[in-house]
């Protein structure tokens, strides 16, 4: 298992919840209505969500879980819904204005490579205290 030497040790999050902005990402196969669906076989790309996403706006294409739960209720797999209720009550200091999903693959080298330092500077553009993160 070469890739476990690169794997990020885990590191408790030690901010205030109530000033964090929370950036949300899955692997679940989310896209947006409008979007280009990932390919089912394999896909090392990203699609942005927006913060202000009507969740009927989004799609699922993933073949390797069941999201039969997930096509009723998106918030299964991206919470977008749950984290805006907690900003609202104070809870978290708010979300960023993109979130972002990726599709099944087993390019390991390549997410290693080319899609992970993509979404770091993603996620550091958007200024994201924290980023839950979310399976398929």
């Amino acid at each position: 298992m070469e890739l476990s030497r690169f794997c990020i040790p885990y590191t408790p999050f030690r901010g205030d919840l109530a000033k964090s902005k929370v950036l949300l990402f899955t692997t679940a196969g989310l896209y947006m209505k409008d979007d280009q669906p990932f390919n089912p076989e394999g896909d090392i790309t990203l699609r942005t969500v927006p913060a202000d996403v009507n969740v009927a706006d989004i799609r699922i294409i993933h073949e390797h879980y069941d999201h039969s739960d997930a096509d009723r209720d998106v918030n299964c797999v991206f919470p977008i819904e749950r984290f805006r209720e907690m900003a609202a009550e104070g809870v978290i200091g708010g979300l960023t204005s993109e979130h972002y999903t990726m599709g099944f693959t087993q390019a390991f080298r390549q997410v290693r490579d080319e899609l992970l330092p993509d979404l770091a500077k993603r996620i550091e553009r958007q200024r994201a205290d924290l980023v839950f993160l979310t399976a398929g």
